[in-house]
């Protein structure tokens, strides 16, 4: 996955450990909690609103409500086009979203979002966005990217047969008929590529028949139509789908299926000569560095802890109602328009007289719940044999989706203290919210260190801190119908417009993104 000049190399322990501890050693007391979101200001939303006179009013000329990804670039767009008269409003504490950082022990981690890859001539908005910030200069008439934000390698590998390999995709021991269904499936991404556009940010892809052909069946239903049942392929792109869209093959559509690999770097089998894979930029917060200096000129513009409750269209402009969690009273923002950068089912819910693209799009989405835990080892972990540590580390056949190392980017010459950021996708769970939040911290502890012990047998032993972050709404999956170029967004809708990755049915940075800035363009 390497771009450019040559990354750098490093090799160092890393890992996890048995529950209990093995011999008669006490297993450690581990400290943590749950952290990051309050999903209470979030339940306040489903309570009946009683009319009550605003104690505050303020007035701006763009209101832009939402401080994710698409919030923030549509509030940068506006500050590079001359407009400063604006305000932004966020729920959380800080902005950013699912694109947030935190830190464990002093050592900085992301709370969702991890990395960013190399952006195509498709997103030059985000291109420019790097460029602004340091990391994408030209170079004797080439771009090029900072080599110290590119992931260093080794940056992938998969615990498989007792034993580390490189890359995720199964490859060590495996036979012949399943080496015969990466080829195939492999030719497939390649005849998919041929016949239709493949971009990020979707909206750029010309819709196709291909596009709606596919966008018509799940994922799992496209695998049986061209008699690929092999249990390593599938397992592979069951674990794509989840990592990428929160659901696995059964749920996400077949639009989605392809659009991972044919919209990158295709699918290489073994064996087959690689193409160029993407460069992927990341850091120790993860895209949480990449918010933070978003969120960095705005100043007081920026207003968090806002609990917004009412969005209306009124005669001479719109009125936003929100409760400000510091003082609990209401407020009452006026401005000539609004940039609503909320998630489709909170959109829906306080837009009064919320037009029909909005409704109909709300009670189609379905929502991944996620959760994040940041795991801090206060000393280095020792490693089982095969492929060295990794950026990102996955265990096959496990529930999560592994863990990606936030001191990677480290060149420190001795190994230390870390955080390991674990993943778990929930949109598969026939009641995922309601299990994610009635499980108590101790419950997600245990599980979360008896399947990384799986490869590491000493975790819990060296794991002084976790934790543990829960999105019940954390990205809509691109179920059959509901994603890809067919979707659009909403244009102008007189005052108001609408700005988030729910829009393209999946949860991308490059889509919330370009969404942001294209609303941004049209309020100037």
């Amino acid at each position: 996955m390497g771009q450019g000049a040559a990354l750098i190399t490093r090799r160092h322990f890393v890992g996890a450990a048995t529950l209990p501890l093995l011999g008669c050693q006490a297993p450690r007391q581990i400290e943590g909690g749950f952290v990051g979101v309050n999903p209470q200001r979030g339940h306040l939303l489903r309570e009946p609103q009683v009319a009550t006179q605003p104690s505050t009013y303020h007035q701006t000329r763009v209101l832009i409500v939402g401080a994710g990804v698409a919030g923030l670039a549509a509030a940068r767009a506006l500050r590079l086009h001359g407009m400063q008269d604006f305000a932004l409003l966020e729920l959380e504490d800080s902005a950013g979203g699912n694109s947030r950082a935190g830190s464990v022990a002093g050592i900085a981690c992301p709370l969702g979002a991890h990395y960013l890859p190399v952006p195509s001539d498709d997103a030059p908005e985000v291109q420019d966005l790097l460029e602004e910030l340091g990391l994408r200069r030209r170079v004797s008439g080439r771009w090029r990217y900072d080599e110290r934000h590119l992931c260093h390698s080794p940056q992938e590998r998969l615990f498989f047969e007792g034993a580390w390999q490189e890359g995720l995709l199964p490859v060590h021991g495996v036979g012949a008929q399943t080496l015969a269904q990466y080829r195939k499936f492999a030719l497939l991404v390649e005849q998919a590529r041929a016949s239709a556009k493949w971009t990020i940010p979707a909206s750029k892809s010309p819709e196709s028949p291909v596009h709606r052909a596919l966008n018509a069946i799940t994922f799992i239903a496209y695998l049986e139509q061209h008699g690929l049942s092999d249990s390593h392929l599938r397992w592979y792109l069951d674990y794509c789908c989840r990592d990428d869209y929160g659901a696995g093959l059964s749920l996400v559509s077949a639009w989605a299926g392809i659009h991972y690999f044919a919209s990158r770097h295709g699918f290489t089998a073994p064996g087959a000569e690689a193409g160029d894979h993407d460069g992927v930029l990341t850091w120790p917060e993860g895209n949480g560095w990449l918010t933070q200096r978003l969120a960095a000129p705005l100043g007081e513009r920026l207003r968090t802890q806002q609990v917004v409750v009412r969005i209306e269209v009124v005669k001479h402009g719109v009125e936003v109602d929100a409760i400000n969690v510091h003082s609990g009273r209401l407020e009452r923002w006026r401005a000539s328009r609004c940039i609503v950068a909320l998630p489709v089912f909170v959109a829906a819910r306080v837009v009064r007289g919320a037009p029909e693209a909005l409704r109909l799009r709300a009670n189609n989405i379905r929502y991944a719940p996620w959760l994040v835990a940041n795991l801090h080892l206060d000393t280095p972990l020792h490693d089982r044999p095969g492929a060295a540590p990794s950026w990102d580390n996955v265990i096959y056949g496990a529930a999560g989706l592994g863990y990606v190392d936030a001191q990677h980017q480290n060149l420190r010459p001795v190994p230390g203290a870390t955080v390991l950021t674990c993943y778990r996708a929930l949109g598969d769970h026939p009641d995922g919210r309601r299990y994610l939040q009635e499980r108590t911290w101790a419950q997600w502890r245990d599980e979360i260190l008896a399947e990384l012990s799986t490869a590491h047998p000493d975790l819990p032993g060296k794991t002084t801190r976790i934790d543990i972050t829960r999105y019940g709404h954390a990205m809509a999956i691109p179920t059959p119908g509901t994603e890809g170029p067919a979707s659009r967004v909403p244009q102008q809708l007189g005052r108001l417009c609408f700005a988030h990755s729910d829009w393209a049915g999946y949860s991308v940075f490059e889509e919330a993104f370009t969404q942001g800035h294209q609303a941004a363009s049209l309020h100037r």
